[in-house]
């Protein structure tokens, strides 16, 4: 029997729009995907801590506040750090054309805009996690 896919969908920072991370996390969840929902106001920290204690395939964040291109690459370096390699991390929000392709570039997964499919979300997630099996501890 295969294990759910393990997801965390995090508000990082002083964002306290939630609705969209609402939206994909139900979107996630009635895919069958296990959603560990952080709340609001998380820090790059906690965000990773979290995902760590989980032992997810992916990490999600939404980000509406325009720090995207502090929160994403804090992140992106902590996962490093704790050697998350097998950690996809994904998100979304108001982020222009420009900075969603350096995000990229990064090492950001996925990136979602405002009117983004849910059904996209699902589909890219399950395929992420189909194509990158998990590693042996």
């Amino acid at each position: 029997m295969e294990n759910k896919i393990r997801v965390i969908v995090a508000k990082a920072g002083l964002d306290g729009h939630d609705r969209g991370a609402k939206v994909v996390a139900a979107a996630l969840r009635d895919a069958g995907m296990e959603v560990i929902y952080t709340g609001l106001r998380q820090t790059p920290e906690m965000i990773v801590e979290a995902a760590l204690q989980e032992d997810v395939h992916a990490i999600g964040v939404s980000l509406l506040s325009g720090a995207h291109m502090t929160i994403f690459p804090k992140i992106l370096d902590l996962m490093k750090q704790k050697e998350l390699d097998d950690v996809l991390l994904f998100g979304g929000g108001i982020i222009p054309d420009k900075d969603l392709k350096e995000l990229k570039a990064m090492g950001v997964g996925a990136l979602y805009t405002p009117g983004a499919p849910t059904t996209e979300i699902v589909e890219n997630l399950k395929n992420w996690v189909k194509e990158h099996p998990r590693k042996e501890l």
